[in-house]
């Protein structure tokens, strides 16, 4: 059981500093709104790893039987990031406005995560692999991948967050001529993956 929890937590510190899309939104908005920004967003990437843990853990079975159900996530996912990317580009902003109210603030920042996570199909496909691979060759049992697993997304959610409140820390840094260049590069990544999924889904 040790050796599950060890092993979970350095996959899920692994995956986490990857350096795509939710890496530089958690750095762009914590700099920009605050370090909660960054949580929340953090908070929807873990409930988004949550939910392809589940289907990872008890079968894609569960999952709705309909066709090119992943090129569908793909495209969506293509079309997400596109638009921030593009908005990133042109405004300097992931979005033209922000919500002023605390659940419209929250729900903004949640679902962003959530979706960034959630659309882009390699996200399922790592955690699918993952499970297939700890099964078969690590030969572990239902607690221990269990156990696996949470540690794995605990881990995600906690080095996230700290990624969020480090990024806040270092706003002297970030000047305003800094800053603007920082969301355009975020942009230009958004965009290259969302290319990268194109390829990947529709053109290979």
């Amino acid at each position: 059981m040790i050796e599950a929890l060890f092993y979970g937590i350095l996959t899920g510190i692994g995956l986490c500093l990857t350096f795509g899309t939710v890496f530089f939104s958690l750095i762009q908005n914590s700099v920009d709104n605050g370090y909660r920004t960054g949580i929340k967003i953090a908070f929807g990437v873990f409930i988004s790893d949550a939910i392809f843990v589940f289907f990872a853990i008890f079968g894609t079975g569960l999952l709705p039987d309909i066709h090119n159900f992943q090129k569908y996530m793909a495209g969506a996912g293509v079309l997400f990031l596109l638009v921030l990317g593009v908005s990133n580009l042109v405004k300097g902003q992931p979005k033209v406005a922000y919500p002023k109210t605390r659940f419209g603030n929250l729900l903004y920042y949640f679902t962003t995560g959530f979706f960034l996570n959630a659309l882009n199909p390699v996200n399922f496909i790592s955690w699918v692999t993952i499970a297939s691979y700890i099964r078969s060759t690590l030969h572990y049992n239902f607690h221990q991948v269990l156990l696996f697993f949470t540690a794995s997304i605990i881990a995600v959610f906690l080095v996230e967050s700290s990624i969020a409140v480090f990024a806040d820390k270092l706003k002297k840094v970030f000047t305003p001529k800094v800053v603007l260049i920082f969301n355009k590069v975020t942009g230009v990544v958004f965009i290259l993956i969302a290319c990268q999924i194109a390829y990947s889904n529709f053109l290979k």
